[in-house]
């Protein structure tokens, strides 16, 4: 979260933005139920805001409004858009509602400008992760205005949050609807706790950054420039771009109980054996640890003896 939202900006006249979204979601980063089909990872059109510190599109620890209940469950914007507006309206809050188009794979860019001004220099938007039952990422408030200044640029590591609004654990679950509703919380490492989440990793501290967003400040002499459309790319950039493309999450695997203990098979009069087993929930990968025996065998004495 930034940090002085409520200063006053001194800053001359209006500023325009480049923002670029880099998603950063790989196999090797994130190997646990890493979606490759219906559908593959991808990320959901960018909805973006320009705004007064009296509005939040979303807001951690907070209730997710209906809008972005829908955006975050289905990519939906229609809500989400008349809330941002119905606010531009009632307390001229918003200036600038803006958009990026989709991005067709969990590693990729896409690219839009926006322009901000003194009464309304913060910056928020939110980012469907594509599958997910109400995940989302994003940035809440972020101030570009540094006293009678405009940062000229800067970079952020995204990462998951929970909308609070479907109770589903992996990528893929189906409809789970949260009742009542919780908060947006974000996603961590170890919570929430559960072994089937998909972006459960206990051995890590901290999740590796699933996207980043650039921004930069567009020079006085390139406003005249017409206004260019929203662009996608969907190749890896070359260069440092995605150090995420580099980071190897290492996944153990993951067994499921015991069954009960089999009968016991032997000889009467001699000492038999039973055997229980264990099936593999998630083979491990990226030198995670490798898995346990799946079977299991003990003395006993047959039960069949008449």
């Amino acid at each position: 979260m930034p940090v002085d939202v409520d200063r006053v900006c001194m800053a001359p006249s209006a500023a325009k933005y480049r923002l670029t979204f880099t998603g950063q979601w790989t196999q090797t980063a994130f190997p646990k139920h890493y979606p490759l089909y219906r559908p593959p990872a991808q990320w959901s059109p960018i909805i973006g805001v320009t705004h007064s510190s009296d509005y939040h599109i979303w807001q951690r620890n907070e209730y997710a409004s209906n809008g972005v209940r829908e955006f975050s469950e289905r990519a939906e914007a229609w809500t989400l858009i008349k809330e941002v507006e119905a606010a531009g309206e009632r307390i001229q809050s918003v200036y600038g509602l803006f958009s990026a188009p989709a991005v067709v794979g969990g590693t990729g860019q896409a690219t839009t400008e926006f322009e901000v001004y003194a009464r309304h220099s913060l910056l928020s938007f939110i980012v469907r992760i594509v599958p997910s039952p109400d995940w989302f990422v994003g940035i809440d408030s972020l101030n570009l205005c540094e006293g009678d200044n405009w940062i000229e640029n800067i970079s952020l590591d995204l990462y998951p949050y929970d909308a609070g609004t479907d109770s589903g654990f992996t990528f893929s679950s189906p409809n789970f609807e949260t009742i009542p509703q919780d908060k947006i919380t974000q996603i961590i490492a170890s919570f929430p706790s559960h072994p089937a989440n998909s972006f459960y990793y206990p051995r890590l501290k901290h999740l590796p950054p699933i996207a980043k967003v650039s921004l930069t400040k567009i020079k006085n002499n390139q406003i005249f420039s017409l206004p260019i459309q929203p662009t996608q790319s969907n190749q890896i950039p070359s260069g440092n771009e995605i150090d995420g493309s580099l980071i190897n999450t290492p996944l153990d695997c993951e067994v499921s109980v015991w069954s009960p203990w089999g009968l016991c098979k032997g000889q009467c009069g001699e000492k038999g054996v039973k055997h229980r087993t264990r099936y593999i929930h998630m083979h491990p990968a990226n030198n995670g640890a490798a898995c346990p025996p799946l079977e299991e065998k003990k003395l006993c004495i047959p039960d069949n003896c008449v």
